[in-house]
């Protein structure tokens, strides 16, 4: 059950990361679930590490961070797959 919870985390955290970055994005969908639940978990750990990871009510630093590290990946991504995807 925790790999679909992972899932819908990646799709939300991802889509969300894509709507706060400027411009286009050429990256498939199944990419931005699998950036976005890396970003999650990663986000997630750093939010431990900041002492951020637990707090009263929503997480609201915590889902940031998760957003800004899935952000993070899709820009570097993005130059890379649009550059495999290519035809010369």
């Amino acid at each position: 059950m925790s790999f679909i919870w992972a899932i819908i985390a990646g799709l939300i955290v991802g889509a969300i990361a894509r709507l706060v970055l400027p411009g286009r994005q050429n990256i498939p969908i199944w990419l931005t679930i699998l950036l976005g639940i890396v970003g999650a978990v990663v986000g997630n750990a750093a939010a431990v590490a900041l002492g951020v990871g637990e707090t009263n009510g929503i997480d609201w630093i915590r889902h940031i961070i998760q957003v800004a590290v899935a952000a993070g990946l899709i820009v570097l991504a993005e130059p890379l797959y649009s550059r495999r995807s290519v035809r010369h």
